[in-house]
């Protein structure tokens, strides 16, 4: 009797191989000591969980046995592994045991190990806290020391929602994580800085070449700056400190800039700031400034709808005085950004004493004035704009000496990999929908694999861009264009459609993969032997 089988492969494979060349789940199994009653490990549970998430299929951990239904999973896994052993009370006992053995310490020791296979360069430490918001109740922990759902300030503008804060520490080799701490929901970013200053201030001191600390504009506060003293830092100085307004009027007048590249320049400064003695970037960045010229088009064009209606209202009113009327005109005037006053004209109305038309010996009651004006915009002011949003300022107490102003902008716009992390963390095909556990200590535990699955994400990317520009090859991108920087979440769409076929004549099992194009074969081979030979390819 015949019979064959379907089963989606798709990118599953890839993901299952990285893990199991970075050997993830074996040392979790050395921590997290699995049941000897139970087929799957603690181990094999994680990966699971982490392939579901980088499956983007939009299911809560509850169905992780449908979305294994019908997967391979002998090439994930191994043999004798079904989709229902996936099912929710383990996963539940697994995330408990994560919890248990501690989460921020599991991932610390497995992102180390993990940046020691793959030689990582962790000079430039970026910082970041996002925050999760989450619906329904939840059962407090019998545990006091698990984390508290609770309301905070919501960095995704939906105050109505309990959260979670998530501390994420990644390179900017790769934007592989290396650190990450779940926090209460109402947490500041401040106390966060404050207790990770402590740990990191331990950290790099005997490392052999210096780390320096890279965070956005929070990090520069007056709370702060005891801490900062301490660690080498680079940061953006906060827009809304008068002082910064002030530098890049001073930029823009002494117009001395220095290249980057052909679009960013910047001018330095050497300053004390909150009791440190700092450097100062002023950079000025085209691409920046066309945001800012977009941004003040749409910004001119309300305005100018606004001051349409004020006038209406204004030319529609009488003032018993020419100077009351141009008063009331200047007090609009006073707050528009991009117009200014053109020109006016007063209209005299006379009113006089009794009823009817008025003769020549009526006397005058009374005169009084409406007002009607003409605008034009303010280019100069709209370019002053455009030139001062188009800056921003970067601080540093790291000598010249040390890191050059080059690379401490280099350094800073590695900023970038730590946020685009948090966009995969918060994509709702990701784990995100999967946040309805109830128990904060599985939450944590829940956010433990998330940062897990970004590890094994950002490491197979890091894998293949730079095999790209080894092999000097390129991919596809969303417009058919060659890149050797393509994101894996783009790889991954790439790779739909791939199928393992199972067929059985006669008690022989054959396994044929299918669905393989040029364009995949290629992508495959750059990930090296095992991958190659779990989709049945050759190396090439």
């Amino acid at each position: 009797m015949e019979q064959v089988r379907v089963e989606r492969l798709d990118h599953l494979g890839l993901i299952a191989s990285v893990m199991k060349d970075l050997g993830l789940i074996a040392m979790i199994d050395r921590r997290l000591v699995p049941d000897v009653q139970e087929v799957i490990t603690p181990g094999e549970a994680v990966a699971g969980m982490i392939l579901n998430g980088l499956g983007f299929a939009n299911r809560p951990l509850s169905l992780t046995p449908q979305f294994f239904a019908n997967k391979p999973l002998d090439l994930l896994f191994r043999n004798g592994i079904d989709a229902e052993m996936f099912n929710r009370f383990k996963l539940g006992r697994a995330l408990d045991e994560a919890y248990a053995y501690g989460c921020n310490l599991l991932f610390e020791e497995l992102a180390l190990a993990v940046c020691t296979h793959e030689g990582i360069d962790l000079r430039f430490n970026h910082l970041d806290t996002p925050s999760f918001g989450l619906t329904g109740e939840y059962i407090p922990d019998s545990d006091a020391h698990a984390i508290c759902i609770t309301h905070g300030d919501s960095k995704d503008h939906r105050p109505d929602l309990k959260q979670a804060v998530l501390e994420l520490m990644v390179s900017q080799d790769g934007g592989v994580p290396f650190v990450s701490k779940s926090w209460d929901g109402n947490t500041s970013d401040t106390r966060v800085f404050q207790e990770r200053a402590e740990a990191l201030m331990s950290a790099f001191k005997p490392t052999p070449s210096p780390r320096y600390l890279v965070a956005d504009a929070k990090l520069s506060c007056e709370d702060n700056a005891a801490h900062l003293a301490k660690l080498g830092f680079i940061t953006r100085i906060p827009a809304t400190l008068k002082v910064v307004s002030q530098i890049i009027s001073q930029a823009l007048q002494w117009d001395t800039w220095q290249p980057v590249d052909p679009n960013t320049r910047y001018q330095p400064l050497a300053l004390g700031h909150y009791g440190m003695v700092q450097r100062w970037l002023v950079v000025y960045s085209q691409a920046a400034f066309e945001r800012a010229e977009a941004t003040l088009k749409k910004a001119t064009q309300r305005e100018d709808e606004a001051i349409t209606k004020q006038l209406f209202h204004l030319q529609a009113k009488r003032f018993g005085t020419p100077q009351a009327a141009h008063e009331a005109l200047a007090v609009l005037a006073k707050d528009w950004q991009y117009h200014r006053v053109a020109s006016s004209q007063l209209h005299a109305h006379k009113r006089y004493a009794g009823k009817g038309r008025p003769t020549p010996s009526t006397p005058l009651k009374a005169s009084e004035w409406q007002i009607q004006a003409h605008i034009h915009v303010d280019d100069e002011a709209i370019e002053r704009d455009k030139q001062t949003k188009a800056c921003s300022v970067l601080g540093t107490n790291i000598d010249a000496s040390e890191l050059r102003d080059a690379e401490v902008i280099t350094a800073y716009k590695g900023q970038s990999q730590v946020e685009g992390g948090f966009r995969l963390l918060k994509d709702p095909l990701f784990f995100v929908s999967s946040l309805f556990v109830k128990k904060p200590s599985r939450i944590e535990g829940l956010l433990m694999v998330m940062t897990l699955a970004l590890l094994v994400y950002s490491v197979a990317q890091r894998r293949l861009r730079a095999q790209l520009v080894t092999h000097q090859e390129t991919v596809p991108n969303q417009i058919h264009q060659p890149t050797t920087s393509p994101t894996l979440r783009w790889v991954f769409q790439l790779l739909e459609g791939i199928h393992r076929i199972r067929m059985t004549v006669q008690g022989q099992t054959h396994d044929l993969i299918e669905g393989l194009n040029d364009v995949q074969v290629k992508i495959l081979r750059l990930f090296g032997n095992e991958v190659c030979r779990l989709y049945q390819i050759s190396t090439g």
